[in-house]
């Protein structure tokens, strides 16, 4: 019991800084999923599914910390997404235009806790948080004397999407996982982990869509402010350590079921639902030598499992014509057009001395975004695919550790004809959004 009354300063201070940086918080890697949970992991490509290296099976497979000892884990890494957003081709319309998100700094905390109660069992909790649904682009591209004037009401000058002044949302997730698990017999592991889930959100510069025509709400479509709701899901795991050598782990997360977002619901499918998407993970671990470590982890996201990330962004065609539930906040309303995607993570760890570790990645991720859904994408361009990246890891002492990482995405664009040619602009009008980011981290780790 004195282990855990002594950890407790340490869970207050982690659970205040990521409440007071969650709202900045944009990490869109794997979607708007993060590649990877605790620094240990995201060195390695985000691959942790069969491996015990830092509390954070909150976050990945609760499954395999029985297998880790006691220890707590807190740390902050900053995120650098770079945004940009285009439109070509449209003539006489004159709605062409070109922007870069001016919010290119992210602080991002986390922190993890395990307490081996005994050889067999432990409890743990772990705070994370998801993002990237975040840009702030600035407005006043688009003159005044455009087809924008067609959609939107109020004078011009207008913003990438024929509203007025800046154009952006701020989507932030924050998960709070405490878990249990269990060696069951030796060698093999559940673990299950309640999740409590906040979430807050902000669009604006949406004024093009805020009218009775493409909504069920006008009002609540954009400007309205951050809009918050609470939620929860559950996620179970296992873990199999069959020789010193190797090892399996798979772990399930549920749909985190979440309130409505009644300042948007307007804009979101089901009168402002957005609830977490659902996902499984594999992993394989192998050990060649005490030196090495070797990992590899699928996940499979299902982004098409919530209407108002998933439903297709054309489906706006069909509330013009009449169809009110496939509007903008409707039962069925358009959405991003999110496809379900593949992520594989391969990590590499090489214990250099008794001081010194290295770690290794590479993570692939499918592009959620698709031709055909790029106008809406415009303000969420989770489109990067190829991450690398590079961790070590540093004891301080017998108990102490500092973990750093780094992580560069590549730019990856995609582009496809503007919705806007539905409403009149030329079918050669296109739209591409293109994004990469840089993230580094650094963690204390202190076992007891």
């Amino acid at each position: 019991m004195s282990h855990v009354l002594s950890c407790r300063p340490q869970i207050r201070l982690a659970l205040t800084l990521a409440l007071i940086a969650a709202a900045g918080a944009a990490q869109a890697t794997d979607g708007y999923f993060a590649n990877g949970y605790g620094m240990k992991a995201i060195g390695m490509g985000g691959a942790a599914a069969a491996v015990a290296l830092e509390p954070f099976g909150g976050a990945v497979n609760p499954g395999a910390m029985s297998f880790l000892d006691s220890q707590w884990q807190l740390g902050l890494s900053w995120f650098s997404p770079d945004r940009e957003a285009s439109r070509t081709g449209s003539g006489m319309a004159g709605i062409d235009g070109s922007v870069t998100s001016d919010s290119s700094n992210f602080f991002i905390p986390e922190f993890g806790w395990n307490w081996r109660w005994r050889p067999d069992l432990a409890f743990g909790v772990t705070v994370y948080g998801n993002g990237g649904m975040n840009t702030d682009y600035p407005g006043g591209q688009i003159p005044a004397q455009s087809a924008c004037a067609a959609f939107n009401p109020n004078p011009g000058p207008y913003n990438l999407l024929c509203g007025n002044g800046k154009l952006g949302v701020d989507m932030m997730q924050l998960m709070i996982a405490p878990y249990v698990s269990w060696q069951f017999m030796p060698g093999q592991s559940i673990g299950v982990a309640p999740t409590l889930a906040y979430q807050r959100f902000e669009a604006y510069g949406l004024q093009a869509f805020d009218n009775p025509m493409l909504s069920t709400a006008p009002g609540s479509v954009t400007n309205n402010g951050h809009s918050s709701a609470w939620g929860g899901g559950v996620r179970i795991g296992w873990m199999g350590q069959f020789s010193p050598e190797f090892a399996l782990g798979a772990a399930y997360a549920t749909k985190m079921w979440m309130g409505a977002f009644s300042d948007y619901r307007g804009l979101f499918a089901q009168a402002g639902d957005f609830d977490v998407p659902s996902s499984f993970t594999l992993g394989a671990a192998y050990r060649p030598t005490e030196a090495w470590l070797l990992a590899l982890d699928f996940q499979r996201i299902f982004y098409s499992g919530v209407r108002s990330v998933g439903n297709p962004s054309a489906l706006i065609m069909n509330c013009a014509m009449g169809d009110r539930n496939a509007c903008l906040g409707g039962s069925n309303g358009a959405g991003f057009g999110w496809r379900d995607i593949n992520v594989w993570k391969f990590g590499v760890q090489y214990r250099l001395n008794d001081q010194w570790t290295l770690r290794g990645g590479y993570n692939y991720t499918q592009n959620p975004v698709q031709p055909q859904d790029v106008t809406f994408n415009l303000i969420a361009p989770g489109v990067v695919q190829n991450q690398w990246t590079l961790g070590a890891g540093w004891k301080l002492d017998a108990v102490s550790e500092i973990t750093g990482m780094l992580m560069v995405a590549q730019r990856n664009s995609v582009s496809g004809s503007s919705l806007f040619v539905g409403f009149g602009a030329p079918g050669t009008t296109t739209e591409t959004v293109s994004m990469k980011e840089m993230q580094i981290g650094i963690a204390y780790t202190r076992r007891f």
